[in-house]
């Protein structure tokens, strides 16, 4: 089936996304070619806030639900030559167009769809307002890392601890009823010797390692707000005329 330029006109509006699901933007206008009255360009709004118009190819464009893909990706559309909106593509604009696409190019010009712009030479009765929307996107980047690294530190300690040890001294006690049977057994008199073994603590000191803690890096997620600004055109609707039944002017 052949689709017609009425066909096409309905794509004004809709998204259009990559082959790779990527969205390039909105597509505002349709741009035809001199010669053959056909379709040739798509004139989409990209960037940030839509700020900046992109010229892509309508060949191999299908729809997809609600949205319009396009065989170029993204960064291709990103990338292409700036052309004026200004309804017509010169030879020079579309000669840059066709070579950054990779088509083959001849001496031909485009320009805008009579129905997306010049509504005065339609045959609609109607006419459409449209009104600029903020399209906000987010897009999750990285901002910096945080890592978990342990070092050796040494401490030099010191403790007191209690040692004991052995001293001797003498006791002299004088004969008593109590002792005198101990103190006459043996010879009278005679060489001899009495030995006390004495003993002492000393202190021995080690290291061991003892587990203390277990440490981890765990992530909060903290919401902050920031202000997006963009000015917004929409269109405005007047109704010219003396006669005094028009009712609904806006």
């Amino acid at each position: 089936m052949t689709t017609t330029t009425t066909d096409y006109r309905g794509w004004v509006g809709r998204t259009l996304i990559d082959r790779n699901g990527d969205k390039i933007g909105r597509i505002d206008d349709l741009y035809l070619d001199d010669d053959t009255g056909q379709p040739e360009w798509l004139a989409v709004s990209t960037g940030l806030f839509g700020t900046r118009l992109s010229f892509v190819p309508i060949r191999g464009a299908e729809s997809r639900g609600e949205d319009m893909v396009s065989q170029w990706t993204k960064e291709q559309v990103k990338d292409a030559p700036n052309a004026e909106a200004d309804g017509q593509l010169s030879e020079e604009e579309e000669e840059r167009l066709f070579r950054h696409y990779g088509l083959d190019y001849g001496q031909r010009r485009s320009g805008k769809t009579a129905d997306v712009e010049d509504r005065s030479t339609s045959r609609d009765d109607a006419m459409t307002r449209s009104e600029e929307e903020l399209r906000v996107s987010k897009e999750s980047r990285e901002t910096g890392r945080v890592r978990l690294r342990k070092y050796v530190d040494t401490e030099h300690v010191s403790e007191q601890v209690p040692v004991t040890r052995e001293e001797v001294h003498v006791e002299r006690e004088p004969i008593t009823d109590a002792n005198r049977d101990k103190a006459l057994d043996g010879p009278d008199i005679r060489e001899a010797e009495h030995e006390v073994i004495l003993h002492e603590e000393r202190v021995d000191a080690d290291t061991q390692a003892v587990p203390k803690e277990r440490v981890r890096l765990d992530k909060d997620v903290v919401t902050d707000e920031e202000t997006v600004e963009a000015d917004l055109r929409k269109e405005r609707v007047e109704v010219e005329g003396s006669d005094e039944r028009v009712r609904g002017r806006r």
